[in-house]
């Protein structure tokens, strides 16, 4: 096996690393701790909008292409599949349920007809809105409870967990900007 086979296998398999390696390139010991709190707080974030979610039929995947949907009206499929990162295969399912459930509709593109863009129906608005005031809530409790100032580190922290080829894109598209600010409205 040459090399660049090798450390491909490696890639695919981290157990084949030799453990001193994968903490050298880690740079030092692991940070379970913070690990650990992303994985907690992630979990407690959007535990809140799962169990309105649930009782709905929806999972995380149909909050995520409502949220987007809403956020951005007109968005097209090729740039929700952008944004979230995810395959046509794994939107359509999600997509077609909240079609069929009057959540979202399609509507042929206004430059391309080809395209089809998404649109949040009133239903999809007010569901939309409903588990991001949800959201928004924990966010207040939380920054209360931090010094002044948290709210603009906290940004530039997730801000700074975007890979840096993305950062641009998603400060852009959030609005939600570092302590030194960008244009455009803060979200």
């Amino acid at each position: 096996m040459n090399l660049l086979a090798r450390s491909q296998d490696i890639a695919k398999n981290p157990s084949q690393r030799p453990y001193a390696a994968a903490v050298a390139e880690a740079g030092g010991a692991p940070m379970y701790d913070l690990i650990e709190l992303m994985f907690f707080a992630y979990r407690d974030f959007v535990g809140d909008a799962d169990h309105l979610l649930a009782a709905l039929g929806f999972g995380r995947a149909h909050h995520r292409v409502l949220h987007f949907v809403s956020r951005r009206p007109g968005l097209t499929i090729a740039e929700l599949l952008d944004t979230l990162k995810i395959t046509k295969q794994s939107l359509n399912r999600v997509l077609k349920e909240l079609l069929d459930q009057d959540y979202v509709e399609a509507r042929r593109g206004m430059k391309d007809r080809r395209q089809r863009q998404l649109f949040p129906t009133p239903r999809g608005k007010a569901l939309a809105f409903e588990v991001a005031v949800l959201q928004s809530k924990r966010f207040t409790t939380v920054f209360s409870e931090l010094p002044e100032g948290g709210r603009a580190q906290a940004i530039a922290f997730l801000l700074a967990m975007v890979d840096a080829g993305g950062r641009d894109k998603v400060a852009a598209m959030t609005g939600a900007c570092p302590a030194a600010g960008c244009p455009g409205p803060q979200r």
